[in-house]
């Protein structure tokens, strides 16, 4: 597992949910998860998720961070495990800053107001994963609120994006161990 923070701030539109988006992008190959700052506009033919494509949804942010993850080898029920991993560690990280955040299925929600929003699908190489956190929530189609509450200045933010990153990468390679460690029982 890789994981990197990126300096660098890059709109999130949809597209950049594709295999090997993260190799072109950064070189990472093999399996990864990238985090990055940026507005998010993402129109209703980018979407993915169909019940929002048929309601004619789209998401919109002034800006988030954006968390892109590629898997190879898993099937989509393990990937959407990842995902539920990825926001369990965002709900626990801001309950341990003293913010109620609740988590329903893949989304955060903080008094009725939605923080982020999530997908995961499949490619023929691979499964990708999109996790969108509202930093500034300016622009958002349904009652939002964003980081920048509780992460006010640039530091603290890079922070606990950094943590995320850390602690997934810490649970991903515990898994993978835990998996070549036991004894077959026949």
């Amino acid at each position: 597992m890789n994981v990197r923070f990126l300096e660098e701030k890059r709109a999130y539109h949809g597209p950049e949910l594709r295999p090997h988006y993260i190799l072109q992008t950064t070189g990472i190959e093999g399996d990864a998860l990238i985090a990055f700052l940026g507005a998010c506009e993402v129109k209703t033919d980018h979407l993915v998720d169909w019940e929002d494509r048929l309601q004619n949804d789209f998401i919109r942010a002034k800006e988030m961070v954006h968390f892109l993850g590629e898997f190879f080898g898993i099937t989509l029920k393990e990937g959407i495990w990842i995902q539920r991993l990825l926001v369990s560690e965002w709900q626990a990280l801001l309950l341990r800053d003293g913010v109620a955040a609740i988590r329903e299925g893949d989304d955060l929600f903080v008094n009725g107001a939605k923080l982020s929003v999530s997908i995961v699908t499949a490619s023929p190489v691979s499964v990708l994963l999109h996790l969108g956190i509202n930093v500034d929530p300016e622009g958002a189609p349904v009652q939002a609120v964003g980081l920048q509450k509780w992460f006010p200045t640039s530091a603290k933010l890079s922070l606990a994006v950094q943590t995320i990153l850390n602690r997934f990468n810490d649970e991903y390679r515990s898994v993978a161990r835990a998996a070549v460690k036991v004894r077959p029982v026949i």
